[in-house]
């Protein structure tokens, strides 16, 4: 207090220290203007990395909370029972219908498939063209194929696997509002069917949520199978891990990944058989990947009628870039997350089955991993 107040009493005096200095010299000016300058820039970049840290954990924080969620999904044990129902499907190549395979090839591929629960076979016989239209010559030796399946695997099936890039995300593509192309896809089907095929399998991609003329499609190719007793099956985009999440992708990208829910059941009511193609999920570990397979399973269960034949894709390929980490997009991690959903959403659904792809880039272990972890 007393040294306060003598400060605050003490007369200013043209002799005191402070006043005999006069103004600074102007090298001490400049110095105290970078101080002051060095002061400011480093306020501002203290504020720049709170602000980039800020940022950070708010978009850090949500993805770490989904990431841990799954890995909590893969964790329990799959019920007694959740193994093959010998309803499994397996897409293959071009290569068995354009002159490329032989009868060795498919003596052997025989053998591997007899001991499965493979029934269906979704054999790629396209692509459509643009306007919805199959040249005959894509599939020169699909009679060969036919026939051959029928005789050396009795009650396995052959579909006709149809496809096209769809213009939803660029100028080229398939445009599914043309009436005129929904017709000929439809023509296409009555074409391959004429063929010897026992079913039309589509797969039309990228296929947003919700789009009105691909179920229109559905039900006019649903006319034609049901007629000649042949099977109608889908490849299906995932479906939404988050709710509305293909919405919110649809704001910032063009290409939003997911369907609804509520689309999934929509398609899942117009066709014989759906197949989930739940690889190219950009997970990066294997415990997440399971988990993430778990939770689609589980979705898809709640929404594909008894009637229709649900199927969870494998992926019998291995490769390495974001879409797809082989080190955690394994059939073992896929297997076991189908048969977890299964057993926590509908253990006893007999139209069920798991279904690999591709063929021609299967390893060993791929289908080790598959009978191991179903087959059994």
């Amino acid at each position: 207090m007393e040294h306060t107040e003598s400060k605050t009493t003490e007369p200013a005096t043209a002799d005191s220290e402070d006043a005999s200095q006069g103004p600074p010299a102007p090298e001490e000016a400049s110095r105290t203007d970078d101080a002051g300058g060095d002061s400011k820039m480093r306020r501002r970049l203290r504020l720049v990395r709170r602000t980039a840290l800020t940022l950070l954990l708010v978009l850090l924080l949500p993805l770490l909370t989904a990431q841990a969620a799954l890995r909590v999904n893969y964790m329990g044990d799959p019920a007694d029972g959740t193994y093959t129902r010998n309803r499994d499907a397996m897409w293959l190549g071009h290569a068995w219908v354009d002159g490329r395979k032989t009868d060795a090839d498919l003596a052997a591929f025989a053998r591997r498939v007899k001991t499965t629960g493979i029934r269906d076979l979704y054999v790629h016989t396209g692509p459509m063209e643009h306007d919805g239209t199959l040249p005959e010559s894509l599939y020169p030796k699909a009679r060969w194929l036919i026939d051959a399946v029928h005789k050396e695997l009795p009650g396995v099936r052959v579909q006709a696997f149809l496809g096209d890039v769809l213009a939803t995300e660029g100028p080229d593509g398939m445009h599914l509002e043309k009436a005129g192309t929904r017709a000929a896809v439809v023509d296409s089907a009555r074409q391959v069917l004429a063929a010897g095929y026992d079913g039309v399998h589509l797969d039309l991609e990228p296929l947003h949520s919700g789009d009105r003329n691909y179920l229109s499609l559905l039900d006019d190719l649903r006319a034609v199978t049901r007629a000649q007793g042949a099977q109608l099956s889908v490849a299906a985009h995932q479906i939404d891990p988050l709710p509305a999440l293909h919405t919110v992708f649809g704001v910032f990208t063009e290409h939003p990944k997911w369907w609804s829910q509520e689309f999934f059941g929509q398609v899942a009511r117009r066709v014989d058989q759906i197949a989930v193609m739940t690889y190219d999920t950009a997970q990066p570990l294997e415990g997440t990947y399971g988990g993430y397979v778990a939770q689609q399973t589980s979705l898809a269960l709640e929404v594909t009628p008894p009637s229709t034949h649900l199927l969870i894709g494998l992926p019998f390929y291995h490769e390495s870039n974001f879409d797809h980490w082989g080190h955690a997009e394994t059939v073992a991690a896929a297997v076991r997350g189908a048969r977890l959903g299964l057993s926590r959403t509908d253990p006893d659904r007999e139209l069920f089955g798991v279904a690999p792809y591709i063929d021609f880039a299967a390893t060993e272990t791929n289908w080790d991993e598959y009978r191991e972890g179903w087959v059994r």
